[in-house]
């Protein structure tokens, strides 16, 4: 499954399309490592060092099993409803360096595990590495650790060519993307999507033929997940928490 989404949000304004986006990096619980209890650590890396790069590992989450610690029945006190239990316990007992990887987290749960392939440490012969972790949701205003994915959007560009144009190819050298092409004596445009809306070919033409705007109520909208929730199920949880946001303030209003 693709961690990436791009799509189209239309009939909107700019200050919509940044509270998704806010709302997408703040907001969307996802679950993290909070503590670390580590038992034996004979690798050369100190145990504090070792707990940053485990609160760091993305943890594949689902939000309707799990509740914020501060919200469960058992008022904070850990139950498997609010706390995801993880544990580790390598030993190199090879000749060569053995590396430690996310994967080998053993989680309470098999359904929700740390995403694979991400290193943690490297332990050479007789070394080990025993320790407990408790994961919970919690979101990226306490701390980046539960950021569920990174964001961003752009104007949906407008590309004009006129008339005028003498098809003299200077704004297809010039732009970055590679989006405009010469063929059959005019001047098209392969990929309007990935146009940037640098004005590089405008700035090169001497004829003024070609415009580049964007579209303020139109924008291409990117979504990169960490790997705890799919890209598109983060899109849907934020538009809920910003339509209940906007509830709240009607109600208050």
């Amino acid at each position: 499954m693709s961690n990436s989404l791009t799509l189209t949000l239309k009939d909107i304004d700019p200050s919509t399309a940044n509270a998704i986006r806010r709302t997408i990096l703040a907001d969307v619980p996802t679950l993290a490592i909070d503590d670390v209890r580590i038992t034996e650590n004979s690798s050369s890396l100190y145990d504090e060092s070792i707990a940053h790069r485990l609160g760091l590992i993305p943890i594949k989450t689902d939000l309707g099993l799990f509740n914020f610690k501060s919200e469960c029945k058992c008022k904070g006190k850990g139950c498997p409803s609010c706390t995801l239990t993880l544990t580790l316990d390598v030993e190199c007992k090879k000749n060569n360096i053995q590396t430690v990887y996310s994967h080998d987290l053993k989680s309470s749960d098999p359904k929700l595990k740390p995403v694979e392939g991400i290193p943690i440490a490297r332990l050479g012969k007789g070394q080990k590495i025993t320790l407990e972790a408790e994961a919970v949701l919690g979101t990226a205003k306490e701390h980046a650790k539960w950021q569920s994915a990174v964001a961003g959007y752009k104007y949906y560009p407008i590309i004009k060519i006129s008339s005028k144009c003498t098809n003299c190819k200077e704004c297809v050298d010039a732009c970055p993307v590679n989006i405009l092409k010469a063929e059959k004596g005019k001047i098209t445009i392969t990929d309007k999507k990935a146009c940037t809306l640098c004005n590089s070919c405008v700035e090169v033409c001497e004829e003024d033929a070609i415009t580049v705007d964007g579209d303020d109520t139109k924008f291409i909208f990117k979504i990169e997940s960490q790997g705890a929730i799919p890209p598109k199920e983060i899109f849907k949880i934020a538009c809920e928490i910003l339509e209940g946001k906007a509830k709240e303030l009607s109600k208050l209003l």
